[in-house]
């Protein structure tokens, strides 16, 4: 039972109290789920919770774990510390018990962000659900992967096993079902849970996934070469001496924390960043990923539950600030832009595969201003459309049947038309911002705006109840699974409807392509084959 005032949720050793929130729901923030290892530890997997016998005051205290400066949002009233991990649960006003759990994992290139960027009051007045968000530990932090014992990779992915541990063990006192949980992500949150699907490690732990924006078999996911990522890292830190593993390393384990953080995802002509996850090697009994995505979807072994997964339609919108810094660069040497996890046997075939990956989106026109649609057709399609499709399809090969696929194109009349055109068009993750509360006030919005998120916030509710976004006995348009050529697929925007083949000639044009040059990721060397180098 939840209550206010003097009383206190009940979690065995330990409770906390409620902050009332208006609309009638509770708000239990900045519970500690896990503990944060320091020192030399940093990188390892995340130690237990503290407990605590006195009530604990479950309020905002704004504590976000260690990042970089953001383009995105002002990080300047937060409290940013190394031990970091911390729960939000939202909680409706009502005696029923056994309520679905949606768990969000929030996005931010794996670099930025935490628990509470956006919140889900909204989706929690309908009291049919609780939500619950949290801070995971962040680039180099979270994310150094150097193959050893002492920074084996994915802390921050480990810390998010946690999280789900914890609301195994403790979600009941909330009035939350334990075995009912669906875990949502946005951005790299939505790879997160791509990644949770397929890890031995949070088997059992959730039940239903939704995926906004991201998937674990995109080459934004995985860190190809990362020790190369971490000699880089070093060097932008000024630390030179990257050719002596030992003394890198050395270098990780005992800087000050605070000076390791500077921004990787901004004018990467590859559009990945350094410190993605990574494939831990099969050694580490801890490993949270000791195979590629890929493999792992193709091997079948995995858990086949429940999938809602889709993206916006104007995807490639990370990358519109850069159209003119990056047009002469990109029409002198388009090959300097394609997907990393492309391999060509020499320069000379990459050229001509460049060329004619450049030639299906611009013909004859060169990249610029002018040719702004076909640019953010090519970045949204390499960064997330095409990955999303190519997920799906392999995800149908291993016998996964269960795949509810959307695109969200939903654009409000005041949006700014894009540049040069007369288009508007979703930007990225423009559906999370649709289920999700973010800094405007949903008053000051137009009523067609809000009736579209009442829309999205029913179906993704209805997914989290009954596993599909549509039941039978919803006034809702019909929503059935989609195939392999993302055939149907829910079209969320002015209207809702169902439309056939998702990303249409592009999807087509990829497949080609991914069929012949891909190359999943592997996981870095033993230390002993940096050292013998020297």
């Amino acid at each position: 039972m939840i209550v206010s005032g003097d009383k206190c949720a009940l979690h065995k050793e330990m409770c906390v109290d409620a902050k009332i929130l208006p609309g009638g729901l509770y708000a239990f923030l900045n519970i500690p789920y896990a503990t944060v290892p320091v020192g030399a530890n940093r990188f390892k997997a995340p130690l237990p919770a503290p407990v605590w016998l006195e009530p604990l005051e479950a309020v905002d205290k704004g504590i976000i774990c260690m990042q970089p400066p953001s383009p995105f949002f002002d990080a300047s009233s937060k409290v940013m510390q190394e031990d970091c991990l911390i729960a939000n649960v939202y909680v409706p006003d009502t005696d029923d018990k056994n309520l679905p759990v949606i768990v969000y994992i929030h996005g931010g290139a794996f670099e930025i962000g935490f628990g509470n960027m956006m919140t889900p009051k909204h989706l929690v007045k309908n009291k049919k659900v609780i939500v619950v968000n949290f801070n995971y530990r962040l680039g180099v932090h979270g994310f150094l992967c150097l193959g050893t014992k002492d920074a084996p990779g994915n802390a921050g992915l480990k810390d998010q096993v946690a999280l789900l541990q914890w609301v195994k063990k403790n979600i009941a006192n909330f009035g939350g079902n334990p075995d009912d949980v669906t875990i949502a992500g946005y951005s790299a949150g939505s790879v997160s849970v791509d990644l949770l699907m397929l890890s031995k490690s949070a088997k059992g732990l959730f039940h239903k996934v939704i995926l906004e924006s991201g998937v674990g078999v995109g080459f934004i996911a995985i860190q190809r070469n990362p020790i190369e990522n971490a000699k880089t890292y070093a060097k932008m830190l000024n630390f030179t001496k990257v050719n002596d593993f030992y003394l890198m390393q050395e270098f990780y384990k005992s800087a000050p924390l605070k000076s390791m953080f500077v921004s990787t995802f901004v004018g990467r002509k590859d559009s990945t960043v350094l410190f993605s996850p990574c494939i831990e090697r099969k050694e580490d009994n801890q490993a949270f990923l000791d195979d590629s995505p890929y493999n792992i979807i193709k091997s079948g072994q995995y858990s086949k539950i429940p999938m809602l997964i889709g993206i916006s339609n104007m995807e490639g919108s990370l990358q519109m600030h850069h159209v003119g810094i990056w047009k002469d660069s990109m029409n002198a040497k388009f090959s300097d832009f394609l997907p990393s996890d492309l391999v060509f046997q020499n320069s000379d075939e990459g050229e001509i595969i460049s060329k004619k990956i450049k030639e299906f989106y611009f013909g004859e026109t060169p990249v610029g201003e002018e040719t702004i649609l076909a640019y953010l057709d090519y970045f949204g399609d390499i960064m997330f459309g095409y990955s999303t499709l190519r997920a799906i399809k392999l995800h149908l090969e291993a016998g996964h049947k269960q795949i509810y696929l959307y695109e969200f194109s939903f654009v409000d009349d005041s949006v700014p038309v894009i540049p040069n055109t007369n288009e508007r068009r979703a930007q990225h993750c423009s559906q999370t911002m649709a289920v999700l509360e973010g800094p405007v006030d949903e008053d000051t919005l137009s009523e067609e705006y809000r009736n579209l998120k009442s829309t999205i916030r029913e179906m993704w509710s209805n997914f989290a109840i009954h596993g599909t976004p549509v039941p039978e006995d919803s006034s809702l348009p019909i929503w059935p699974t989609t195939n392999a050529n993302g055939s149907p697929y829910m079209s969320i925007g002015k209207s809702v409807e169902t439309k056939e083949m998702f990303l249409g000639e592009r999807g087509k044009f990829w497949n080609k392509i991914y069929e012949k040059y891909y190359r999943a990721p592997v996981a870095p060397p033993p230390p002993e084959a940096h050292h013998s180098e020297l």
